[in-house]
């Protein structure tokens, strides 16, 4: 079945979608959040570190991967927002920081994301997601030999450029 909105609507069903993923995530909503992906959206992380995933391919995918994000991050606020829209009208790319608690160690959780979000008429096609994973890492207080592992896959990968 093919889709015939104007080039508004479709940035406005963008925006409205990113409202819903703002939203879903402040109320630690993650079935919610989830449920914003088109059945055969992925979710990809650029940045990964060794032994993470760099891609979720659909919604049950993402559901997975999500469903225990509160069980380590207590987020309280979303700090700040920029919105870009790019010249097709169903991608938005969204720059937000964020703050709350790592909760099994109660540090700050302090994290600023790009997203580069695209938008179909099932909803989220595709959502890639750019963050630090040193960061995370010290937050959670994970394993110090990943936070060694990725910093020396860092320094490894700048030697080479």
């Amino acid at each position: 079945m093919s889709e015939h909105l104007t080039d508004d609507a479709r940035r406005r069903r963008a925006h409205a979608t990113v409202d819903r993923v703002m939203s879903t995530l402040l109320a630690k909503d993650m079935a919610g959040f989830a449920g914003l992906w088109a059945p055969t959206g992925i979710m990809e992380f650029p940045f990964a570190p060794p032994g993470r995933p760099r891609r979720l391919d659909g919604a049950d995918a993402v559901w997975e991967y999500v469903r225990d994000y509160t069980d380590h991050i207590d987020l309280r606020a979303i700090t700040s927002e920029t919105r870009h829209e790019t010249q097709n009208p169903d991608v938005l790319v969204v720059e937000f920081s964020v703050e709350g608690l790592a909760v099994r160690t109660g540090r700050p959780y302090r994290m600023s994301y790009v997203a580069v979000i695209e938008v179909g008429a099932e909803g989220i096609v595709s959502y890639r997601d750019y963050w630090n994973p040193l960061a995370v890492a010290e937050a959670l207080g994970a394993d110090s030999e990943l936070v060694a592992g990725s910093a020396n896959a860092a320094a490894h990968q700048e030697a080479r450029a």
